[in-house]
């Protein structure tokens, strides 16, 4: 990304960033990393593609998708795993109302990111989008945390076998 759209992009999403509730983000496992890098990484992807296909909304877009998964685990109570993956945009979305100025069409962006799991159909492309890119991703951090992790344990493996006294 030009400097000039890291730029824009700071710009479009600086207050959200310095947001305490957005922060406490920072504390929540999401993909092997933060629940807020994750949300960050959505909101690149969706902005760097918004900008490059030039999307009239590319601004609102890129708010919904750092908003996207907006919540603490903690708001979620006893829900199972599987509850919270069509529960979690609802919470999200409200918590974006609650702290930001959003709109319908942002909210409609967050609830429907987990389509198909969420039964609501997103209405827009700009929605469609932000669900593809978090969907990637998931599986671009997925994959790398998981690589991390059988190489740390491969590793840790062969040290072992390497240090053990006959």
């Amino acid at each position: 990304m030009s400097i000039k759209k890291k730029v824009d992009f700071e710009y479009i999403v600086g207050d959200i960033l310095s947001n305490e509730k957005f922060k406490s983000l920072n504390n929540e496992f999401h993909h092997g990393i933060t629940r807020y890098e994750h949300s960050l990484r959505v909101a690149r992807y969706t902005y760097w593609v918004s900008k490059t296909f030039h999307m009239n909304k590319s601004v609102e877009v890129t708010r919904a998708a750092l908003l996207h998964d907006f919540y603490n685990d903690s708001e979620l109570g006893e829900e199972t795993s599987v509850e919270k993956l069509s529960t979690h945009p609802y919470m999200a979305a409200q918590n974006a109302i609650k702290y930001f100025d959003i709109n319908d069409f942002q909210k409609n962006i967050i609830e429907v990111h987990m389509f198909p799991i969420t039964k609501v159909l997103p209405k827009t492309k700009e929605a469609v989008l932000v669900s593809l890119m978090d969907k990637v991703a998931a599986v671009y951090e997925i994959g790398n945390y998981k690589l991390a992790l059988n190489l740390s344990m491969t590793l840790i493996f062969i040290y072992n076998i390497l240090t053990i006294e006959r």
